[in-house]
């Protein structure tokens, strides 16, 4: 009697153990995304970059090369590239850089950037000020855009020695079809309002 008694137990502690890592699991599958984001960002992890205020509080003489990656997803008509394929700066020092986009449809399309750096242990140390990344793009048919892009490195970069040997970074952007594309039908309205009111105005001189 004994002996079952204690089966009993020990059965009923490892069904609660196992509903509680049942629990656990379900908890973090709603936490994770938001979480993980939250990780690379702080942390740099997977090439995730910095978002920072203003320029560094120093320049140092060490120099680091950054180029500059750019690729579209098959189902986004655009052309995009970067403007400019290297540039060589010091740590700290603020650069600016831009990306060019090209509506290549006959319609307006809003697409929306994702990003990241390699190596991937440099995340943690690039920063930017302003980014085309941060907010979703609308594009005219056949409009051509410059995208800035302003950063800098940040100076900490030199304390940690995993970083010793690190000379060039590689900032890379994909562009998507943002999903939500009511912002292009917006664009779309407002541009056929306006060619109604050029039409309008037109006519109305000729009446005169």
């Amino acid at each position: 009697m004994a002996g079952q008694a204690e089966r009993k137990r020990s059965n009923a502690r490892v069904g609660l153990i196992l509903a509680g890592v049942v629990v656990g699991m379900v908890g973090v599958s709603f936490a994770s995304v938001p979480l993980y984001d939250l990780f690379c960002r702080v942390t740099g992890f997977g090439g995730t970059t910095q978002v920072a205020d203003g320029a560094a509080a120093e320049v140092l003489d060490r120099r680091v090369t950054v180029r500059f990656d750019a690729s579209v997803q098959p189902d986004l008509a655009w052309t995009f590239r970067p403007v400019q394929k290297t540039v060589d700066i010091k740590v700290g020092e603020t650069k600016l850089a831009f990306y060019e986009a090209v509506n290549n449809s006959s319609e307006p399309i809003v697409g929306t950037a994702t990003f990241n750096v390699t190596p991937e242990k440099a995340g943690l140390y690039f920063d930017k000020i302003d980014c085309f990344c941060f907010t979703e793009q609308v594009l005219q048919p056949g409009e051509r855009v410059d995208m800035p892009v302003s950063f800098y490195v940040d100076p900490e970069m030199d304390k940690d020695i995993k970083m010793d040997g690190v000379t060039t970074i590689t900032l890379s952007y994909t562009f998507y079809k943002a999903q939500d594309q009511s912002g292009a039908k917006t664009a779309r309205t407002q541009a056929s309002l306006k060619e109604t009111g050029a039409g309008t105005g037109d006519a109305a001189d000729v009446k005169g």
